[in-house]
């Protein structure tokens, strides 16, 4: 990597962490946050095939994505070991381009479509806390490796509790493109903690 990209990666970083505060709150559902928070209300057009659910889904998917990049961008810089670095570039490219999908599904669909900055007031099921970040970002090497693939197990769990809300809710998940998009997350993410845990029994023991 040359100088100027790690320079270009730990602003990116810094920016998306919000500097030494790492504020960030207790992870919540959507149930429990109406608008995500965002004091946006949401009206659906009537005759949409969306719903409400669906909307609120795609806005919180943003901002769980997020937070995964930034836990994700921080392996290099830690010491994290080939395997998974590689897992935390996969992860890292492959959530910016989901990103880019589901806000273009909320602006095609006249919805607010949040950015990046949006895990710091946007809490999930299975985001981190500020004190599990701060431990994250103080762990180097081997120590690090395990505190990634756990704290990135609980947030891929996370997400597959979102689509599970997302179904259970009446009539959401059924528009084409979010039905699309959440069985993909239930697919990728449920592989990748398989492989996360599989990469956790073969740590050096602690």
């Amino acid at each position: 990597m040359t100088t100027n990209r790690v320079a270009g990666t730990l602003m990116l970083c810094i920016l998306l962490l919000g500097g030494p505060a790492l504020a960030l709150a207790q992870s919540g559902d959507m149930k429990a946050m109406p608008g995500m928070d965002m004091g946006r209300e949401i009206v659906i057009p009537k005759g949409a095939l969306y719903t409400k659910a669906d909307v609120e889904f795609m806005q919180g998917m943003i901002a769980h994505h997020s937070q995964a990049i930034v836990m994700s961008r921080l392996a290099e810089s830690h010491g994290a070991n080939p395997q998974v670095q590689k897992l935390s570039n996969k992860i890292d490219q492959s959530q910016v381009a989901e990103i880019g999908l589901m806000q273009g599904w909320l602006r095609r669909n006249n919805q607010f479509a949040p950015d990046t900055s949006s895990w710091h007031h946007m809490t999930m099921s299975g985001m981190l806390t500020a004190e599990q970040l701060k431990a994250l970002d103080a762990a180097k090497a081997v120590d690090f490796d395990r505190a990634y693939l756990q704290m990135m197990i609980q947030h891929h769990a996370g997400a597959l509790k979102m689509v599970d809300d997302l179904f259970a809710t009446p009539l959401a998940g059924q528009e084409i493109d979010v039905s699309v998009f959440a069985n993909d997350v239930v697919t990728v993410q449920t592989t990748e903690i398989g492989i996360m845990r599989k990469l956790l029994t073969e740590l050096p023991a602690k």
